[in-house]
């Protein structure tokens, strides 16, 4: 087990590296000057030639990549080009909320995806098995701004329930973390819920016309055990991949999110540092992103050890 671990872990370093470089590479060939961005438009050639060198962008681009590198090993995220304050620091700053929000959609999605799909497994053919997946259906097929608009409208403006906008931490405030971070983590969760809601249901299907399910029946197993403790459990696998890859999603969606319930989190961050052309901040952002996902998919690898055994790469 510890060294299926190691191995792991050491894998995700090429991984990392490769990552690393195709942002460094998108960015470097991306249409816009950070010197003029800097300079402004009234920027003089020598002011120009000035930025560039102290940037290191008028050495081979081999060289800016390692020395980009060496100072991402050291904690330096390097500067904002548009509000010449540490990438560090303004990344630091609107961690929480996205952390929060993606804490609270995974959670929440978790705990009623799975009931759901195993509920439409057991009604397989009826009309709240056809219910769930039509439901399912739509919450995939539907946008996250979409669902955000139509929640603000119905909970917020028309109930009052709920503020529009806004969010307020934990620390800070509990009610108000709790109503402000209500819609955002309803609306990011439909896509999530659908998505692992259809997976579980088709999961634990395939696993209830096994021979060892047959025949724990024929031993007069309640069905209740039948499908939690040997239809569920035996599902976990595919279950717990389409988790880890609907994280995509949900990265995807945090940046929607953020935007329509303005929260100031990292997706709120991503959208003004890609408006301004804030390419040092730009380039952390993605970098960051990404080392979150290969984070989830490496967690979601070991965990495929405590349901299978088996499974050993």
């Amino acid at each position: 087990m510890l060294g299926y671990i190691v191995r792991r872990l050491l894998s995700t370093i090429p991984v990392l590296g490769v990552v690393a470089l195709i942002v460094f590479l998108l960015l470097h060939f991306a249409p816009g000057d950070p010197a003029a961005i800097m300079a402004g438009d009234s920027a003089t050639p020598a002011q120009l030639a000035e930025i560039r060198q102290r940037l290191g962008l008028d050495k081979p681009v081999f060289v800016q990549f390692f020395y980009w590198l060496d100072q991402l090993r050291q904690g330096n995220f390097g500067t904002s080009l548009h509000s010449n304050k540490p990438v560090a620091e303004m990344i630091a700053a609107r961690v929480g909320p996205t952390l929060s929000l993606a804490v609270t959609t995974m959670t929440f999605s978790i705990l009623v995806a799975i009931p759901l799909g195993v509920y439409a497994a057991w009604a397989r053919g009826r009309l709240s098995d056809r219910l769930v997946m039509t439901l399912a259906v739509l919450g995939f097929s539907t946008p996250v701004f979409v669902t955000g608009y139509m929640l603000i409208y119905l909970l917020s403006l028309k109930a009052g329930w709920f503020p529009v906008q806004g969010f307020a931490s934990l620390a800070s405030d509990p009610i108000r973390f709790a109503r402000t971070i209500t819609l955002p983590t309803l609306a990011l969760s439909t896509v999530y819920i659908a998505l692992i809601a259809r997976i579980s249901r088709s999961s634990v299907l395939e696993i209830l016309g096994e021979d060892f399910i047959r025949t724990a029946r024929a031993k007069g197993v309640p069905e209740r055990s039948v499908f939690l403790r040997h239809a569920l459990r035996n599902a976990a696998v595919p279950i717990i991949t389409v988790i880890g890859s609907g994280a995509a999603f949900l990265i995807g969606g945090v940046v929607v999110a953020e935007s329509v319930f303005n929260i100031p989190g990292l997706g709120r961050l991503v959208v003004e540092s890609v408006l301004a052309r804030d390419y040092p901040l730009i380039q952390s952002l993605i970098l960051l992103l990404s080392v979150i996902y290969i984070g989830i998919n490496l967690v979601i690898d070991l965990l495929y050890t405590l349901f299978d055994p088996r499974i050993r790469y």
